[in-house]
């Protein structure tokens, strides 16, 4: 088949979204398919696109340094797919260029079918702006009912979905990488570097630095947990609008940044306790990283930790209106002897190992074929008539 994917956010920027369209990209070029993927250029990228991809205007995401959203582009979209007419289009975001491209595949009768990847009427309420939640809920179900269907990584928000108007929902579940995400790959010098021996503890936060991921939160477990475990630290992997406040205010806490790749992998494995306590997530690939790593998880009760991480045996879960019990759970398993948390990292490790990352591509593939099929029956029939 010949796709498009269309994404405002894409490798080297480091999130969920970006990484699973690469993921997508990449598995679907192996299968054999004619892949274009479309999206915003980025300050370091070359002047001419590269093969494969087309890089389209830009503009940088406020309040999120290194961030940036595509600006509408019908007509270059328009001439492009004129040209080189997609048997089916994926459209990840909901930003300008997302829906520039869902009105002109619409328009050109190509079948299309969106992504959900980002509550944005969650992250709204933490930047003051809750009241806008309605408005923000309905302008994304305006823009996903459009499409021929609403790929999603969970029933439960499938179901939530299906619930609040949207027309068509379809379950895509996630993959991670255990190849890649591996406690081999624990490293006792960077444990060192980080002034920690082999029975010291190091607690991890992965993820984007950012008011919507509950900070606050991370913060007063861990010193709940510094309190009973002083040989304790707290490494942070990741960047965002708040690193720098938060360095300030807790100069022991190590912030190291981005990290990609193996890089990431072998921090994660170096670690021996996740602490997840966003409530924002759509799903929260971090979580099956973690897992795959060999961490004890402490999450809150939805996306990836309600499919995979089961309470007590692989970490904890909470219900998201359980702050308290996050902090207690947590340092329950800091303080625990190294065999409870060594036995609870093997079972995460072995419960998301059969989470393929080559059979989610493969039934992403056939769900593209499936549209692509309806498509070319309803442009047949139109012609009929």
């Amino acid at each position: 088949m010949r796709l498009s994917l269309v994404s405002e956010t894409y490798p080297p920027e480091v999130n969920g979204v970006a990484l699973t369209v690469q993921g997508l990209e990449l598995g679907l070029r192996r299968l054999g398919h004619d892949v274009e993927l479309i999206r915003p250029r980025q300050p370091d990228d070359p002047a001419e696109s590269p093969d494969g991809q087309c890089l389209l205007p830009s503009a940088p995401v406020p309040r999120y340094p290194g961030l940036r959203f595509g600006l509408p582009a019908g007509r270059r979209l328009a001439a492009l797919w004129h040209d080189a007419r997609p048997d089916a289009i994926y459209i990840a975001t909901e930003g300008p260029l997302g829906w520039s491209a869902l009105r002109t595949a619409r328009r050109l009768a190509i079948p299309v079918c969106t992504g959900l990847h980002t509550r944005f009427d969650d992250y709204i309420g933490e930047y003051a702006f809750g009241y806008l939640r309605p408005l923000v809920f309905a302008w994304m179900r305006r823009f996903h009912n459009h499409a021929a269907t609403t790929l999603v990584p969970t029933p439960a928000l499938a179901d939530f979905l299906h619930g609040r108007g949207f027309a068509s929902v379809t379950v895509l579940e996630r993959a991670v990488d255990t190849a890649l995400f591996d406690p081999a790959r624990r490293d006792p010098e960077l444990r060192r570097q980080w002034q920690l021996g082999p029975d010291d503890l190091a607690v991890v936060h992965v993820g984007r630095i950012a008011a919507e991921k509950n900070l606050p939160l991370a913060v007063r477990t861990f010193r709940a947990i510094q309190a009973k475990r002083p040989d304790a630290r707290f490494v942070w992997i990741g960047d965002g609008p708040e690193r720098a406040a938060l360095a300030r205010a807790n100069p022991d806490f190590l912030m190291l940044g981005i990290k990609r790749g193996e890089d990431l992998a072998r921090h994660f494995a170096s670690a021996d306790l996740f602490l997840f306590p966003s409530k924002s997530e759509t799903f929260g690939n971090v979580t099956l990283e973690a897992m795959a790593s060999g961490l004890a998880t402490v999450a809150f009760d939805y996306g990836a930790a309600h499919e995979h991480l089961r309470d007590g045996l692989h970490g904890a879960t909470l219900a998201l209106d359980d702050d308290d019990g996050f902090v207690t759970r947590a340092c329950r398993i800091a303080t625990a002897e190294p065999q409870t948390r060594a036995a609870m990292a093997a079972a995460a490790r072995a419960a998301v190992s059969p989470l393929s990352p080559d059979r989610v591509v493969q039934r992403f593939a056939d769900l593209l074929s499936d549209l692509a099929s309806h498509g070319r029956s309803h442009q047949a029939n139109r012609c009929a008539a």
